[in-house]
């Protein structure tokens, strides 16, 4: 009791001391609600200088960029779109729509603009190109005036270096099979992608197994200055010729319009937009000649034979040995390489070329093994003129 009476009277203390509790309660309070009332206002102003800064900076960053990518004074050449060869062969086109863009052909022979004439070195592959090192020393030094395609499998396609003529040529490809269509589909795949370049003027088709027999100075004249196109187109009687005819082909094809001829031929730039532009002929080839016959022996000389037969020089600017008999020439090794070997290559028979005879018949041969390659490059300083 006496305790209880104490605490009584000592209730001032207690009052006192008790309001000293409640001060210190009140005032974190009030502290707290200012400090929230600050961070509010804080977030909120910042929220208006976001808002601010998103609508007059960015609007006028975008405004700036707008007005100097297209000034007033700016003049555009639009020619350069079609003039200017592709920078990546590779595209996504389908074949119709590769066909149809690369059948453009100018009416007007002059050029407004200064045009270097090139001829497009087309190779159709089964695989890689072993005998590249002889096609670069060939090339080296003359890069204004060829273009390089490649058809291959994808699977197969090489991997060149950046300073090799091959580095990134080749196009989109398809299988291609040995007397089918599908071998005619690439050849045109291939005029196609190479017609895209408009200063490509001559096509070449060749293959991996192929070389060149002169220097490209020596080729380059060659082909420039002839009147005609070299695909041989010839009327054979025999089975292996008329023998392959087939009665359906007629109206659009008579036994007396068809021809037989070597499937590697170089063209000028009007024969290659007949060739990928033909809707006529194409249907008719496709369907009814099939093994045994041979598709890409008949077609490009009969479908050219019957448009344009003054154009075609009836005969191939490439060698090839058919003297061993077969369903396929001859292929050579390094054990063939020689000196002998070439002179009985290029002693030619006589050929007509811009209307008189010459000697000088071919500028390339086939077929060539991996094997050889390091012999050509050793003899084609002497024999080759490279």
């Amino acid at each position: 009791m006496q305790s209880r009476v104490v605490q009584l009277e000592e209730g001032k203390d207690i009052v006192v001391t008790g309001g000293r509790t409640g001060l210190n309660k009140a005032f974190p309070f009030k502290l707290l609600l200012l400090l929230g009332f600050f961070l509010a206002f804080t977030v909120v102003l910042f929220f208006i200088s976001v808002s601010t800064f998103k609508f007059y900076g960015i609007n006028s960053v975008v405004t700036s960029v707008t007005s100097s990518f297209v000034p007033c004074h700016e003049k555009r050449n639009d020619l350069h779109k079609w003039i200017e060869p592709p920078m990546v062969l590779m595209h996504n086109m389908s074949d119709e729509e590769l066909l149809w863009r690369a059948s453009f052909m100018p009416k007007t022979k002059e050029f407004p603009f200064n045009r270097v004439p090139k001829i497009a070195f087309m190779f159709l592959t089964m695989g890689p190109l072993p005998l590249a090192p002889l096609w670069e020393r060939l090339l080296k030094g003359h890069e204004k005036h060829y273009s390089v395609y490649i058809h291959s499998p994808v699977s197969s396609s090489a991997k060149f270096q950046a300073s090799s003529v091959f580095y990134r040529r080749h196009i989109p490809s398809q299988v291609a099979e040995w007397g089918r269509m599908t071998m005619c589909d690439a050849e045109r795949r291939l005029l196609a992608n190479a017609l895209l370049d408009i200063s490509n003027e001559w096509f070449v088709l060749l293959s991996e197994s192929c070389i060149p027999l002169f220097n490209f100075t020596t080729i380059y004249t060659y082909i420039t200055k002839s009147k005609h196109s070299f695909m041989g187109s010839f009327d054979d009687p025999s089975p292996y010729g008329r023998g392959r005819y087939h009665g359906n082909m007629a109206p659009e094809v008579s036994i007396d319009q068809w021809r037989k001829g070597s499937q590697w031929f170089e063209v000028n730039r009007e024969l290659a937009v007949s060739i990928v532009k033909d809707t006529l002929y194409y249907p008719k080839f496709k369907q009814f000649c099939k093994p045994a016959c041979y598709v890409d022996e008949h077609y490009f000389p009969t479908m050219l034979t019957i448009e344009k037969p003054a154009a075609l020089a009836n005969r191939s600017v490439t060698w090839v040995d058919w003297s061993r008999g077969g369903a396929h020439p001859a292929t050579f090794g390094a054990q063939d390489i020689s000196e002998e070997f070439f002179a009985w290559v290029l002693k030619g028979d006589n050929c007509t070329y811009n209307g008189g005879y010459t000697s000088m018949c071919y500028l390339f041969a086939r077929k060539f093994s991996p094997s050889a390659l390091e012999p050509l490059i050793q003899i084609a300083p002497k024999i080759l003129s490279f």
